[in-house]
């Protein structure tokens, strides 16, 4: 879930605060596709992770472009807004009931060296592995992704080779909105929604993007992993109640022991 948020600040230097509303609306997507149309919620992920580019695409183009390249706070406010619209237009369209994306198969397990995994939860990392290699395939070896990265790096050199920065603007929010929606669908999984889970997704997605780092997909991977298993075992030995503590602890720590490096992803 933090790999949109990463492509964006990276690229854009927005910090999105409606990020974790985005993960929201992709996993109530999914989880309409399953309840209603009977669709396979993970048949249902591509569809989700479509609606949710061009959701992403027209905000940036038509309302974030207007403040892209003023400074830092005004973006928060406005993304604080837009997470504040969605979350109250979320809760009138699906009420606050918790729910969650139950599939035939989301009792099964799976056996990977050894160890006994829920099945839904394998699908979920494998996923999420194949989105972070699309994502550095993209940035890496295709055109489109060149173009993004010139853009983050050198704004009036990216213009001179033809680059329009609007468009581009647009269409890397698009993504990091799909990226998003993705996240949302498989979460809805393996967790409980309702139109308030956005703000802790938002807040986790930040410390993973400090951690991880802006630059490399597999980076942001592994600072998810890393967070998860800090929380994990956090849980088992004093207590769900603390879980959330230790990701901005580790957010903490990271300042102290490597402020150079946060303030360059910040």
């Amino acid at each position: 879930m933090a790999l949109g948020m990463a492509l964006v600040w990276g690229v854009l230097n927005i910090v999105n605060l409606a990020h974790g509303a985005m993960i929201m609306l992709g996993g109530y997507a999914v989880y309409y596709l399953f309840a209603g149309l009977g669709v396979d919620p993970f048949l249902a992920l591509p569809i989700a992770t479509l609606g949710m580019f061009v959701f992403g695409y027209l905000l940036q183009r038509f309302v974030l472009n207007l403040v892209v390249r003023s400074a830092m706070l005004n973006t928060l406010l406005i993304t604080f807004g837009l997470n504040v619209v969605i979350t109250y237009l979320a809760q009138l369209a699906f009420s606050a009931d918790f729910r969650t994306i139950n599939p035939g198969y989301a009792g099964s397990n799976i056996a990977v060296f050894g160890i006994t995994v829920p099945l839904v939860n394998f699908a979920a990392f494998a996923i999420a592995i194949v989105l972070a290699g699309a994502i550095w395939l993209l940035l890496n070896k295709m055109p489109l992704g060149r173009a993004i990265r010139a853009t983050s790096q050198n704004l009036i050199a990216a213009r001179l080779y033809g680059v329009n920065p609007r468009q581009l603007y647009a269409v890397t929010f698009g993504i990091g909105a799909a990226l998003a929606g993705a996240a949302g669908g498989l979460y809805g999984t393996i967790a409980h929604l309702t139109p308030y889970i956005g703000a802790s997704l938002t807040a986790k997605s930040f410390v993973i993007a400090i951690i991880g780092g802006l630059s490399n997909p597999f980076g942001v991977i592994l600072g998810g992993i890393f967070v998860g298993v800090a929380e994990s075992l956090t849980a088992l030995y004093f207590g769900p109640t603390y879980s959330d503590v230790i990701s901005f602890g580790l957010l903490v720590v990271v300042l102290i022991v490597r402020p150079a490096r946060a303030l360059r992803t910040a």
